[in-house]
Parts: structure tokens; sequence; C-alpha cells
């Protein structure tokens, strides 16, 4: 579903403004929409399936919507339309994603939860790797249609879907489902402590400083990158990611983990800077490289 997902993910901001006439502002809405829709449907299907106590149900419900969003986009006539497909795919996300990552442990041999929920995060990972390059072939194999890239992208998505459907098993012992409680207990919120609230509240002042990577491919087309040529961004930002994940990781074990935390956000203050002041797309690139550092 990720190769799916960023076939289209890595083209819509260039299709957006190219193609459908729609202004930045236009493609920042649509994007924040789109993530604050899978931030907040991820908070209620954790939830939910704890409740339901069926894993499986859920993670088709959310694969489904991700996949059924697909002709949306190569459909659209107007951005309204993309809007519609990007909530659609983001509901799909935040729904699938709790659920999905609880069925792996119940599925995982005991001990090994951490090391199932470690491949997966991998794969996930070399889906962001493939869709963008197929969609940089497709694009050059259809002559700069989006749209054709736009259907052949809801392939992998039947694929994914229909692999979960018929040969994935939920294990016949299920956890009981936990308590009937609220998503959200105000009442231990408040017990958190101010100590929480300041990390909070620092984390939200900083994260003002990202953007959608859709402004990172927008930047490089704007610098001279072809239109055919766009998901490559995807493809720097998540090589840098994964080349940086682990040795921050293992620097975390040994050193402080507000030092880490700060070098990250350093790391984005250099993207930021590089990204708007530089000139050419040697600059826009190392910029990029800059961003994906931030997030291993």
């Amino acid at each position: 579903m990720d190769i799916s997902s960023e076939m289209i993910h890595a083209l819509l901001p260039v299709f957006l403004v190219t193609v459908l006439g729609a202004s930045t502002l236009t493609v920042g809405a649509i994007e924040g929409i789109g993530e604050a829709t899978a931030a907040v449907s991820k908070l209620f299907s954790g939830w939910l399936s704890d409740r339901l106590g069926h894993r499986k149900m859920l993670t088709i419900v959310g694969y489904g919507l991700g996949a059924l969003s697909k002709p949306l986009f190569a459909l659209a006539p107007a951005a309204s339309w993309v809007l519609l497909a990007r909530f659609t795919d983001r509901v799909g996300k935040g729904t699938r994603g709790a659920p999905r990552d609880a069925l792996v442990a119940d599925l995982a041999p005991p001990g090994m939860q951490g090391a199932a929920y470690g491949l997966r995060q991998s794969l996930d990972t070399v889906g962001a790797f493939i869709g963008p390059l197929l969609a940089i072939a497709l694009m050059a194999a259809f002559d700069d249609r989006f749209r054709w890239v736009f259907w052949c992208a809801l392939i992998p998505g039947f694929i994914a879907v229909t692999i979960l459907v018929l040969a994935v098993h939920e294990p016949k012992t299920r956890p009981r489902a936990g308590p009937r409680r609220a998503p959200i207990n105000w009442q231990e919120l408040q017990n958190l402590g101010p100590g929480y609230w300041r990390v909070l509240g620092v984390g939200v002042v900083l994260n003002l400083a990202r953007f959608s990577e859709a402004f990172l491919i927008l930047r490089a087309t704007d610098q001279g990158l072809p239109l055919a040529w766009a998901p490559i961004v995807l493809v720097v930002m998540n090589i840098v990611y994964s080349l940086t994940a682990y040795p921050a990781g293992i620097l975390s074990d040994k050193a402080s983990n507000q030092v880490i935390l700060v070098m990250g956000f350093l790391a984005l203050i250099a993207a930021d800077i590089v990204l708007s002041l530089g000139a050419g797309l040697t600059a826009v690139m190392i910029g990029i490289g800059l961003w994906g550092c931030t997030w291993g």
C-alpha cells in the first residue's frame, strides 16, 4: 500500500499546480487537512480496536479506504476532488495504523514482537523508495501523463487489500478486549503534570518549522527539476532518513535524549534556511537531505 500511496504523493503537488491550476495555498490546505485527519483517526482507531477485539476488520477498512481513494486522484477535474481523495486516504491511514500494529504483535511468536514490528517498518521504508522510483519510470513511459500513473497506483493498493483479506488470519486465541473507556480521559490528562505539558508545548512550537513534503517537491521543480523526476525528492529524503535513523538510535542510548532532540531541531532549522535561501537544484537537494536527517 505504501508503494501505491507514494506513487501518487510524489506527483500530487506538481499535478495540483501544473494540471489543475491550484495555488500553493491550496496545496498547503489539502496537505494540512489530510494530516490532521490521519492524526484524529489514529486516536480513535486504536481505542475502537481494543473495544471490538477485532484487529483485522478495522485494518481491512483502513487499507480498503486507501485503495478506493486512488481512482479519485486519477479522475479529479479540480482541487476539490483531490481534497476528497486525500481526506479518504488519510482516514484510511489513521484507521489502519493502530489495529495493524496490534495485529502484527498478536501474530508474532512470543519474544519476537519487536523484530516483527521492525520488519514491518523496514518494508514500509522499502515502499517509500519503490513508489517514487516507479512513478518516475511510469512518467517516462506515459510521456508525463499524471493520471495514467495514478491509475497504475491502484494495482499495488488492490494487491495489498487482497493479501490482507485472503492470507492474513487473526489468531484463534485473541487477547480480551480492553476496558470500555473513552479514548480521551480528561482527568488523566490533568494528572500528567506541568513537566509533560512544557515538553509538549516546546514540541508544538518547534514543529511549526516543519511543513509538508509537498512543498519540497514544488521547491525542487521551481529550481529546475523536470516534472517527471519530481518523485526523486522523496527518494533522496528517504535515503538520508534510512541512513541516519539507526545511528541516531544508537546515539540516543549513549547520549542525553535532550541532546538528540536539539540536534534534530538544529538540522530542521538548517534545512529550512537552505531551502528558503539556497538557489539552484544542488542547494535544494542539500536542504532535502537535511530534512531527511530530521526524520532520522
